[in-house]
């Protein structure tokens, strides 16, 4: 992980439901929150947002809006997934030696899975750091715990909404020192 320059810090937030009405391979992503941070001296160097208008299931169900606070407005109003890349590419293109960083693998197999049903070329060209994992072992943690207990266990507060995109990938910075250091 040293030999980076920047921790490209992911969270997505996607269509979902609690009743089983949409297929895991059928979520959609709704939200990209990405936090650039330097490497050494793990400090916010930029932000991105957006919300996507998703097509498969192009309303929200209520157990999604209640979950991420995301409204069927912001995605109605938000670019197409594609529109959504070419944005978060041109805030991208300026970084460079970065890699991508997501809480668990799910983030890096929805945008997989998004791309290819978009039809659109993967946006990040580097590498990927399960940072849940990293985290619980670099702690001596048997279990790999959720993001919010995670901030429990080293002390820090859990600021903004929990499960919207960009303050996860916030949160996720405050972890980084101890996904870093071995505290074994």
């Amino acid at each position: 992980m040293n030999s980076y320059k920047y921790y490209l810090i992911i969270d997505l937030e996607a269509t979902c439901c609690n009743q089983k009405t949409i297929a895991r391979n059928q979520m959609e992503i709704i939200e990209i929150g990405a936090v650039l941070v330097d490497a050494k001296t793990l400090t916010i160097i930029d932000e991105f947002q957006t919300f996507i208008c998703p097509v498969r299931n192009p309303v929200l169900t209520a157990f999604c809006t209640e979950l991420t606070s995301i409204t069927q407005k912001d995605v109605d109003n938000a670019p197409g997934f594609s529109e959504a890349i070419k944005k978060f590419r041109q805030w991208l293109q300026s970084y460079h030696n970065y890699v991508f960083c997501s809480w668990g693998d799910y983030d890096k197999k929805q945008f997989e899975q998004d791309c290819q049903f978009h039809q659109v070329a993967y946006p990040l060209a580097s590498g990927h750091i399960n940072i849940k994992k990293a985290f619980s072992t670099t702690q001596g943690f048997k279990r790999k715990y959720g993001m919010s207990k995670a901030l429990k266990l080293i002390g820090a507060p859990l600021e903004g909404t929990h499960h919207r995109g960009i303050d996860d990938a916030r949160n996720m910075v405050k972890l980084m020192p101890f996904v870093l250091e071995d505290k074994n």
